[in-house]
């Protein structure tokens, strides 16, 4: 697997974690998304151009 992916899982796991002691509600999550889902394109992309070797 990936480092993002492995990144991936962990930070979803850690919201249902919270989730679950009452720490964090789901709907922030889709308020951020909603606001800034441009800038998580642009930051996978770049990645993506980083990671690549050759």
């Amino acid at each position: 697997m990936s480092r993002f992916g492995s990144i991936a899982l962990i930070v979803v796991g850690c919201l249902f974690l919270l989730s679950n002691l009452g720490l964090f509600r789901f709907s922030q999550v889709a308020q951020l998304l909603h606001t800034w889902w441009p800038l998580i394109l642009i930051a996978v992309g770049v990645l993506g151009l980083l990671g690549k070797k050759g």
